[in-house]
This record gives C-alpha cells, structure tokens and sequence, in this order.
C-alpha cells in the first residue's frame, strides 16, 4: 500500500572549493535534517562549478567517488535521496547525470540530462553545454513506498513532453536539480514549476545550488516545491539553506479526480501530421 505522505529536504547548497570539502559540507547540512525525512534532494552539478568548459575536468565514470559518496549518505541516513547531477564520463562523452539512492545505498534510477542548455539571450545569459555535454535519452521514473516519481534536470522541465510521459508512466512527484541563472530564474523559474505542476496535477520539486556572487555562472537558487493545484508550497531565497515540505500525496488524487484533464485529453486528434 502506498504511503500518502512525504517529507523531504530540499539541499540549496553552496559548494566548497574541493570535492572533499564540499561531500563534508553536505554531510553537515544533511545531519541538520530531522529524523523522519524520507527524501533529501541536493541541486544541479554540486561536485564542481556550474561552468561549460570545465564539466570535462571534474567528470567522474559511473561508480566515481561522488556515486560512493552519495549510495553511502543515503545507507547512512537510511533516506531515499536525489543526489542532485554530476558531470558523469563515458568513454569520450561528458554527461549531466543524476542518481536516486534507496535507503540500502541502492541505486534506483539514474538521468542524463536530455535538453542542453544552449541559450544567448540578447542583454543577459549565453551559455551554451553542448560544447562539452552529450544528451542523454530517456525518460526517467523510479519506484517507492510513495507511488512512481519523476526525474528530470534543469532545462529538461522547459519542455512539457517530457514532463507528460513521465506523467503518463505513473509519477505523482517530479524531482527536478536545477540551477537556473540571473536572467532565466527571475523570469521562469516560478512559472515553470508551477505550470508543470499543473498541466500534469503532480508535486514539483526544484533543488538549486546556492547563488555564489563570486562565480562566473550565478544560481537564482530560490529552490522550490509546488503542488498540483499550482500552489507554492515552500520556495527558499538565493542564500545557503535547508528547505523542508511535507506532500500529502492524496492531493493528487483530489485534484485529478475534480478536474479530470489527464482522462478527457483528446488523444485521438492530437496526433501531428508532418507534410512532405
């Protein structure tokens, strides 16, 4: 039987120069986590700057040091937990890759972020992974005492197809690390979350690093949780913190059941039709 409620903690973290410092530093911020949390999820590429042209020299193969750090936090804690994204290699690939550990240590679900953030957008961001970022390919949902969620990252949620199969393959919950930036955080961050909470009546989760006004690439960080009635139910600032919320999943349930978009969907004429 499905467990209705879930709490969880929402890492904005602000990395430490070194890897070690910075596994040290979540340990710290994960011990002040009340006894009782089922999930702590930590934000986009925590092991190394949010920088396009250094993913490669922090990359770590599948069952690195980060990987270990993370399966032994979470056997630790005994707590599921998102591990947020690390630049992951594979052969000659860099990857944007996240995991989710069970309360054994386990590896349950692993994503490699399908959409790179390319963007130049006139007067604010330009920045550009493909440079040194291979997209993943799939669509992502884990099993849990809490019902089937959803794994995403960052610019993944800005497009809704993606947010809908995972609907479509049983999620309640979507997990999203992010790291937003000083031009798109302002204007989408919010919106985003809460419109993707709502187009699928599901509980939406951004976890960002905190905002570091010494970096090259500065986090909006505001890590949020929404519900699938759109509202925010808890959103931090862009300093250092721990952000906790409870989600009483039966909501999903209510809302899908008063306004019953996911069954009345017209499949039959939504089909695009490409002309030669």
């Amino acid at each position: 039987m499905e467990r209705n409620l879930l709490r969880l903690a929402c890492i904005q973290l602000l990395p430490k120069p070194s890897k070690r410092e910075t596994y040290a530093h979540i340990r710290e911020l994960v011990d002040t986590v009340p006894e009782g949390t089922d999930l702590v999820m930590l934000p986009e590429m925590w092991n190394g700057p949010y920088d396009a042209k250094r993913f490669p020299d922090f990359a770590e193969p599948d069952g690195g040091p980060s990987r270990q750090f993370l399966s032994a936090l979470a056997k630790e804690k005994r707590v599921y937990l998102c591990g947020g994204s690390i630049a992951e290699r594979e052969g000659d690939r860099v990857y944007n890759t996240a995991y989710v550990f069970d309360p054994d240590g386990t590896c349950i679900a692993k994503h490699r972020k399908m959409h790179l953030f390319d963007i130049d957008v006139k007067g604010g961001q330009r920045f550009f992974e493909s440079d040194t970022l291979s997209p993943g390919d799939s669509v992502t949902v884990f099993d849990t005492p809490f019902g089937r969620i959803g794994l995403c990252i960052c610019y993944d949620l800005r497009f809704p197809e993606l947010s809908r199969l995972m609907t479509d393959a049983g999620a309640r919950i979507l997990l999203v690390p992010a790291a937003f930036n000083m031009t798109t955080g302002p204007a989408h961050w919010e919106l985003l979350f809460r419109c993707r909470a709502v187009d699928n009546q599901v509980f939406t989760v951004g976890t960002a690093p905190a905002r570091d006004e010494t970096a090259s690439y500065r986090s909006w960080g505001h890590s949020i949780v929404c519900s699938p009635w759109g509202e925010v139910l808890a959103e931090a600032d862009e300093k250092e913190c721990v952000l906790f919320a409870a989600l009483d999943l039966a909501l999903v349930d209510r809302v899908r059941n008063e306004i019953p978009v996911l069954r009345q969907r017209r499949t039959d004429v939504y089909t695009i039709r490409r002309t030669q």
